[in-house]
This record gives C-alpha cells, sequence and structure tokens, in this order.
C-alpha cells in the first residue's frame, strides 16, 4: 500500500496509455485466434514497470555515481535492446524500408529509389521464424561474419492480421520470392529449379564449385520482390503479343488489362548512321545501363509509349520496332507448355476454397502449388481445393523483368506489403553535387 500512495498521476496516465497500446495490439494479433489472448497476462508487468516497480528493471540505474563504467555499459545495452526490439516489432506488424534493386518496374519504379512499405495495408504476417535479427532478411553482411540472420526454429504457422484490403489488379506489391524456397548461394539467378531444369539437379547438387552450398529458407526470409499485380485471385490470364488480357470469374469476354505509364518493352532502333549519344538518350529518360549499341546505327533500348514517340520524333532515327519473340521453353512450367514470354496462357489464378478438377494438362501448372505452398496431394483426375489465394505478378519492363511468366504463382502467405512513397530515391550513374540524389522523385507515390 505504501508504494501505491507514492505513485504520481504522470505515472499512472502512462501506465494507462502503454496499456491501452498493449491490449490493442494483442487483440489485432489475436484476431481469430483467441487462445493468443494469453499475452495479455503480461499486463501486470507492463503496469508494475510505470508504477509499484516491483521488478527492478532499473537496477544499474544506482550505480551512477559508485560504478561509472558499469553504468555506462549497462546504459548502452539499455538502449540498444530498446532500439532492436523497436525496430523489430515496427518492420513485423508496421512497415519496412525497400530499396529497388533491378530494373523490372522502371519506369513506374527506378532502380536506386527507397520505398516506405506498409504492412497495414493488406495486414501484417505473423512471422515464420520469429527469432531473427531486426533489418536483417537471411543473411548477415560480411564485416559481422555472414551466415544465417535467423534461428529457423521454432517455426509459426502462416497467419495474417486484418488489413484494410487485399492486394488489387493494378497494385504495385512487395512479396518473398516463390522459387526462393531454395538457394543455390554462389548462382543465384536464374533460380534453383530453372538451373536443375537445365543442368539436371544431380550436377546441381554435386558441383558446389560452380552452384555453391543449397540452403532452404522458410516463406518469410526469402529475398523480397516488387512486382505489379496484374492478375488476382479467380482471374483467368494470358498474354497476346506483350498485350495483357484478364477475365473474372463474372466475365463474359475477355478485357485488355490497363497499361500504366511505365509499362515497357524492348526496341530495335535504326539511324541513319547518326550516332545518338548519352546525353540525348539522358533526355529521353534510358538509363546509362539500357543503352546499348549492337552496330553502327542499330541500338537496343527499353521504352514506354512516350519515349518510343520521343524518339520517333528524332530525324535521324529511321525505323523502331520490337525485339523479335524469344523461344519458348524458359516460362513457367518448365518445359511443359509452347508459351513463351511474349504469349503466354490461358492460366487460372486460384482462389482460396475453388475446386478443380486436376487433367494431364494442368497438373504441371498447379503441381507446385500444392507440393511447395500447401503440401497437399495431388492426383490426375481427382478434384483439388485450393487452399489460399494465388496472384499474378508482372514487371512493368516486360522484356526485362523475372516474373510470374517464369516462376509461376505467388501465394498470399508470400505478400509483404504496399509500398506507399518513395522517401530517397539515388541515380548511381550521376556525381552527389550533379543529380546523384534524385530530389523530383522523394515523397512520389509508389502505389501505381
Amino acid at each position: 500500500m505504501d508504494k501505491l500512495s507514492k505513485i504520481s498521476r504522470k505515472d499512472w496516465i502512462k501506465a494507462g496509455v502503454w496499456s491501452a497500446l498493449y491490449v490493442a495490439f494483442v487483440i489485432w494479433v489475436a484476431w481469430g485466434d483467441w487462445a493468443s489472448l494469453g499475452w495479455l497476462a503480461v499486463l501486470p508487468v507492463i503496469v508494475d514497470a510505470f508504477t509499484t516497480k516491483y521488478i527492478n528493471w532499473g537496477w544499474w540505474r544506482k550505480y551512477k555515481e559508485t560504478n561509472s563504467g558499469l553504468y555506462t555499459l549497462c546504459s548502452w545495452i539499455d538502449a540498444i535492446v530498446f532500439a532492436l526490439v523497436a525496430v523489430y516489432f515496427i518492420n513485423l506488424y508496421l512497415f519496412q524500408n525497400y530499396q529497388i534493386p533491378s530494373s523490372s518496374l522502371e519506369k513506374s519504379l527506378r532502380v536506386g529509389d527507397f520505398l516506405f512499405v506498409s504492412k497495414m495495408d493488406y495486414g501484417a504476417r505473423v512471422p515464420n521464424t520469429p527469432l531473427s535479427m531486426p533489418l536483417m532478411q537471411h543473411t548477415f553482411p560480411a564485416w559481422l561474419g555472414g551466415g544465417q540472420s535467423y534461428i529457423a526454429h521454432p517455426q509459426w504457422a502462416y497467419k495474417r492480421l486484418a488489413g484494410w484490403t487485399s492486394p488489387q489488379k493494378g497494385d504495385i506489391v512487395v512479396f518473398n520470392f516463390p522459387a526462393g524456397d531454395t538457394v543455390c548461394l554462389k548462382m543465384q539467378n536464374p533460380d534453383y529449379y530453372t538451373l536443375c531444369h537445365y543442368y539436371g539437379e544431380r550436377a546441381v547438387k554435386n558441383r558446389k564449385d560452380v552452384f555453391g552450398k543449397i540452403v532452404t529458407r522458410p516463406v518469410d526470409r526469402r529475398e523480397n520482390y516488387v512486382k505489379r499485380c496484374v492478375g488476382a485471385a479467380g482471374d483467368s490470364l494470358r498474354v497476346v503479343d506483350n498485350v495483357v488480357w484478364t477475365k473474372g470469374k463474372n466475365d463474359s469476354a475477355w478485357q485488355i488489362e490497363p497499361t500504366h505509364e511505365g509499362v515497357q518493352l524492348n526496341y530495335l532502333v535504326y539511324t541513319d548512321g547518326h550516332v545518338l549519344t548519352r546525353t540525348y538518350l539522358d533526355k529521353i529518360g534510358i538509363s546509362h545501363d539500357d543503352q546499348r549499341i549492337l552496330e553502327s546505327g542499330v541500338y537496343h533500348f527499353p521504352l514506354t509509349k512516350a519515349m518510343k514517340e520521343s524518339l520517333a520524333k528524332n530525324p535521324h532515327v529511321t525505323n523502331i520496332v520490337v525485339e523479335p519473340e524469344q523461344n519458348g521453353g524458359d516460362v513457367y512450367p518448365l518445359g511443359q507448355t509452347g508459351w513463351t514470354r511474349d504469349n503466354y496462357g490461358a492460366i487460372y489464378i486460384p482462389r482460396k476454397g475453388e475446386t478443380i478438377r486436376i487433367t494431364e494438362d494442368n497438373y504441371p501448372i498447379y503441381r507446385r502449388i500444392a507440393q511447395a505452398y500447401e503440401h497437399q496431394p495431388m492426383v490426375v483426375g481427382d478434384d483439388y481445393t485450393f487452399a489460399m489465394d494465388y496472384y499474378w505478378m508482372m514487371g512493368d519492363n516486360r522484356h526485362n523483368s523475372a516474373d510470374s511468366r517464369y516462376w509461376g504463382f505467388v501465394p498470399e502467405d508470400h505478400i509483404v506489403g504496399r509500398p506507399i512513397f518513395i522517401w530517397l530515391s539515388i541515380e548511381k550513374d550521376r556525381p552527389w553535387f550533379r543529380g546523384h540524389i534524385r530530389w523530383n522523385r522523394i515523397g512520389k507515390r509508389a502505389t501505381r
């Protein structure tokens, strides 16, 4: 009772605010799984930390005058632990930073863009591997010795907290790479399954000097990818001459998906011999990495519709033709269809609870869903009911994007979040005081 009488009104207010936040968080996490409300047992500890203080968390503060070394060490440990815990929960449940590593979404999102990715839009996932180092996806940096940055066990089952929406067609989405469950550490591009298709599984496993050690990763520790959702669960999709068509379950006809401003295709650009200078191409918007000269007067560029129209006005440009169709065989499912990068499908994108009959034709398409994502038997001639929603993701840079055409469906449990805005943008080809920071992109929306 003596301790209670010494508690100030300010301490009670702090205890009330933090307790309310904690209760709200537990209810959010436990929604639909009420056994998790057991975490409310921690509530008395939170109240005690601000009021009665039976647990003396700040025992080390009494050494401020008598043992400055111990006090300083404990101060640093206290600050670091608090920061790591705070970052851990913010990164898991609220938002995370993501850097665009490749040009698959140029010019919608550019290499060097840093994104603020919301976990709340689609609902944050409860982590599969809860014991991990914050801000490190799966590996410690070399200066920390490398190695796995998470403990593989325990692993929790998939659960997603309540969100505001689900991925919609047209959304830019961050997700874990579906084919990243198995990785060759020395050769990660193309993915493990494509390497096995071309070189054979035995060669990939035995030639560690070429392919490196083979590791497996749980869903939330696979590489983060960012693409545009062009097909949602329940849609049928096909690509005809680089144009995406979709048809919903209740639609009577196929519809062309809207073409976003950033959609690009590869083109061969012919000139009368005139040299297209780097300065001119920079103005058009063609990055240095994309400026390729095949031979005198022949160039190879990825172009948006606007960039193509701008080039066509150049009096020295004599012709612009789309890059010829590539041979098939390396699209999903590998070696099973006559589909190609530019002419793909039609394919049905599964929806949770949907039952289909498995045939010899569609078995190669859906086999990986049963084996790798849902871990259920799938037999030709039987019906199969899907346990999750799936999505079809493609890059806006259509001819320079490793996307669903090459590795298939994205399961709902792989969805990480939705990019909201660009908080920093770096142009690596330019010096610091001549455009290295792309100020005009900072604060720009990243959702479309």
